[in-house]
């Protein structure tokens, strides 16, 4: 049996892949990695198919030690990795022996860390996902010292270059959205203000400060019937101070939701870390 014993989780870590999409009617968010481009990226270094499934690891902290040989390798925010506490580096493939214990840093910018091992992690899938989900807590629980993670059987060589820089999360972000629903609810020139992001975010969404969104007179004091949320829905509650929904989100919400991020910043926005500043940038 080919597994991976987790020795220290740091923060949070949670085993991950690309979600479960498709059962909204069932109230269940799709999930999986917030950055999906990373995990994706550390599927391929392994030699895994791009769908297997890794670790998130957030404010990194987590060390595994490996008990067959296999390939590893850390993607996501930039970070210190070690194995057997000399440097590897992320974003390259890192052979491991039996016993050999990889360790991830803090990163000094971004948030999320993704570790994939060569064969993926083989836990007990819910609804085809082998993700957590932390608002409807289906999927595996939240990994503790001790953990020993079944493997798959390694099925590729690691991909890609040898060596790839890893992305620097920018001091400030400008994210694209697309306007609506309901944007006719609001004075939307405030969304190209500076918002900074909260401690209070989580996989289910970034909390944003700032100035409040302002309702247009004819709107105010009205309620609004439950609708159907999107990842990288920017919903707007009674204070005016959005919430940007990420994988784990709602399936319904009752406040107006006033733009929608475009798919390809949400990789960012999974790194943003609390005191990120970001702008809102309407795209039609």
């Amino acid at each position: 049996m080919r597994t991976l014993e987790v020795v220290t989780t740091g923060p949070s870590a949670l085993v991950q892949d690309l979600g479960r999409p498709g059962h909204a009617h069932l109230g269940v968010p799709p999930s999986g990695a917030l950055d999906q481009a990373a995990l994706r990226l550390a599927n391929r270094l392994a030699g895994n198919p791009e769908h297997a499934a890794g670790i998130e690891a957030t404010f990194g902290g987590l060390v595994v030690r490996a008990a067959t040989s296999c390939t590893a390798a850390v993607t996501g925010a930039p970070v210190a990795v070690t194995v057997d506490g000399r440097g590897r580096g992320s974003h390259v493939p890192i052979h491991l022996r039996p016993g050999q214990e990889l360790a991830i840093g803090t990163p000094s910018r971004g948030l999320r860390c993704y570790l994939a091992v060569s064969g993926g992690i083989i836990v007990e899938p819910e609804l085809g996902s082998r993700s957590r989900d932390v608002l409807s807590e289906i999927g595996p629980p939240p990994l503790r010292d001790g953990d020993v993670l079944p493997l798959g059987q390694a099925t590729g060589i690691p991909a890609g270059a040898d060596t790839l820089a890893p992305p620097a999360p920018p001091d400030e972000l400008t994210v694209p959205v697309t306007l609506g629903p309901r944007d006719d609810w609001f004075d939307v020139t405030g969304l190209s203000a500076a918002w900074t992001v909260t401690a209070e975010s989580n996989r289910i969404g970034l909390r944003l400060d700032g100035t409040p969104l302002d309702r247009v007179a004819e709107r105010a004091g009205t309620e609004l019937p439950s609708e159907g949320i999107l990842t990288g829905a920017i919903q707007v509650p009674p204070n005016g101070l959005p919430v940007v929904f990420l994988a784990d989100h709602p399936t319904t919400g009752g406040y107006p939701v006033v733009a929608v991020v475009r798919p390809g910043s949400l990789s960012a926005l999974a790194q943003a870390r609390p005191g990120t500043t970001l702008r809102f940038r309407s795209s039609g």
